[in-house]
């Protein structure tokens, strides 16, 4: 039997390293990006650029692949529904199309009577003007953004005036939690009630980007067995197949609020490479392959921190790393200012 071919929407660096991740297991990768310079293309055995409504493109890339997966959720979903009927997108479309609509997203998880913080549609201006209580607060784009971007903090009715807001788009206003620390829950469903679950990772930020993420997290019992709880509730609900992260935020009363869902592989997971025998990036790839789930094994605790911009330079002219320090380079062309170019895990 020849093995499963498969395709990967996104060329970034969760594309590079599910490619690398693919070729461990003998998976031949096709990526289709709409960048030209996607660094994922030095990762994966074919690369498509292609922008995401050009037919043609989308159909050769089809043709090349047996399973299509993603690793990012902002595409459009009737791309992602248009190939599913020639070949099988893992996570589901309708999955993707849930969670790049906060709105629906936070309504989806408290059905589940899960908590999030409060939240209220916001479509016009004069909505916020009567939502005090909901301040401070932040003001998010229902559709797009990452990293911060499409996000105005809000701390009284007056910060409305000094930002240049675009109410011609949907926004969601989130009551601001008092934070104590955030953390994140991945999760790997292979089918019903089968799972791997890596232990809650503990995330620092800077500038509303990723700065580094450690294991253990310093959490209590409680707080451990509840994020792993409710991100196992959340898979299941979805029927889920691959990798799925559920951001969460510890307020100072120990209460904890799923803050986002993503539907794929996380940067927070990328300690995940060396601090377990099979990594997040792995265990997607089994499970919209249908492969064996291999147990999972931790092998080290782990601090993983992101290079942003120009702080990958000393690491790309040879710096001396230490027998428990992996660096990995994305190999993007551009160094540029908040963008990630690549990382560093130290096992502890």
């Amino acid at each position: 039997m020849s093995e499963k071919k498969l395709g990967i929407i996104g060329g970034g660096q969760l594309g590079s390293l599910l490619s690398a991740a693919a070729k461990k297991l003998n998976i031949k990768t096709t990526v289709y990006c709409d960048d030209i310079d996607g660094p994922a293309q030095h990762f994966c055995d074919d690369f498509i650029f292609g922008k995401y409504d050009d037919k043609q493109k989308i159909l050769e890339f089809i043709k090349k692949v047996d399973i299509i997966s993603y690793e990012f959720e902002n595409i459009p979903y009737d791309t992602l529904n248009e190939m599913n009927k020639l070949k099988p997108v893992l996570p589901k479309p309708s999955v993707n199309r849930l969670i790049q609509h906060r709105l629906a997203e936070k309504d989806f998880v408290n059905k589940l009577n899960i908590r999030t913080t409060r939240y209220i549609s916001v479509e016009k201006k004069s909505d916020i003007e009567t939502l005090q209580d909901l301040l401070p607060g932040i003001l998010k784009t229902t559709t797009m953004g990452y990293d911060g971007k499409g996000q105005y903090p809000i701390n009284k009715i007056e910060d409305i005036e000094t930002l240049n807001i675009d109410f011609s788009k949907g926004y969601i206003l989130e009551k601001m939690v008092k934070l104590k620390k955030e953390i994140s829950v991945i999760v790997t469903r292979f089918s019903n009630n089968n799972y791997s679950i890596y232990e809650p990772i503990e995330n620092m930020h800077q500038d509303q980007i990723l700065k580094h993420s450690v294991i253990p997290a310093l959490i209590s019992k409680k707080i451990l067995d509840q994020s792993k709880d409710w991100a196992t509730r959340i898979a299941e609900e979805l029927k889920y197949i691959g990798t799925l992260c559920v951001e969460f935020f510890i307020d100072r009363n120990e209460n904890l609020y799923v803050n986002e869902i993503a539907p794929r592989v996380h940067n927070s997971g990328h300690l995940t490479i060396n601090a377990y025998n099979v990594s997040q990036f792995e265990n997607h790839v089994r499970a919209v392959c249908s492969m064996e789930k291999i147990p999972l094994k931790k092998i080290s605790n782990a601090k993983m921190i992101n290079l942003i911009g120009k702080q990958i330079e000393p690491y790309r002219q040879n710096l001396k790393l230490n027998d428990n320090e992996f660096f990995y380079d994305y190999l993007k062309k551009e160094i540029k200012d908040k963008r990630k170019m690549g990382h560093i895990t130290t096992l502890i």
